[in-house]
């Protein structure tokens, strides 16, 4: 059931790479916010809440950090009214991509995402344009050096996930989103560390794309991503790791 997944070890790869901490933080706030209006701001009882925490402790996040974000999210503290979106578009060579936003101004995001897409020889397109190329997944991932694909696969489809893939340095659990949650939780009490746990769109198909073009997506990717506003990009993609920018 396992194999080589190019999208998912690019994706983690560059999100690794071009991550910068105050960026990071901000996002992860974000999502902490937001989980906690939605759900409320007990973990215990909020999945989504409880998996975004996780997200923020392994990226050693400050405990202050975490609680302040909380009583954002439930008003125990003032902050801001954000919104969750997705914009869509298409890039150069014709690749589809999806940017999940969360934002205090729509009207701000919308025109700096359009002007991004443009700036990158893309558009954004209307709602729906691409969506379709895309399947909603829950994706864990895990350092390869904890556990054997076998045990993996093992503690994953008993807990329900449908898949387990090779991603380079890291080991990708694939579940439907509903199961996101209870699939991490079982991964967590067999007592593996999860590098980072999420609602992620899978694209169905990939465009293969070399050279300049590659180039041009990858920049267009990282922009978007360098937006304070965007949470996620997602791209269908297959772009060779020897095209990849040198760590």
């Amino acid at each position: 059931m396992s194999g080589h997944n190019k999208w998912s070890s690019i994706k983690h790869k560059k999100g690794a790479a071009d991550a910068k901490r105050g960026k990071l933080f901000t996002k992860l706030i974000k999502e902490i916010t937001i989980a906690a209006k939605s759900g409320g701001g007990d973990p215990n009882g909020n999945p989504r809440l409880r998996t975004a925490v996780q997200n923020a402790r392994a990226a050693s996040m400050p405990v202050d950090n975490i609680t302040r974000a909380i009583k954002k999210g439930t008003g125990e503290l003032e902050g801001e009214a954000f919104e969750e979106m997705t914009y869509e578009g298409y890039g150069p060579g014709g690749v589809a991509i999806m940017v999940d936003v969360t934002t205090d101004n729509k009207n701000r995001s919308v025109s700096e995402i359009r002007r991004v897409f443009s700036k990158a020889g893309g558009n954004m397109g209307e709602a729906g344009c691409v969506g379709w190329m895309f399947e909603k997944k829950g994706q864990i991932t895990i350092k390869k050096e904890l556990v054997t694909e076998e045990k993996l696969m093992e503690i994953a489809l008993d807990a329900g996930a449908e898949d387990v893939v090779d991603s380079g340095d890291f080991w990708q659990v694939l579940t439907k989103p509903a199961d996101l949650y209870a699939v991490n939780d079982s991964i967590q009490k067999a007592g593996l560390a999860i590098e980072e746990s999420m609602l992620s769109r899978v694209p169905q198909n990939t465009i293969k794309v070399e050279g300049r073009v590659a180039e041009q997506v990858m920049k267009l990717i990282e922009a978007l991503e360098d937006n304070d506003d965007v949470s996620n990009v997602y791209d269908n993609s297959d772009i060779d790791p020897a095209d990849m920018p040198k760590e």
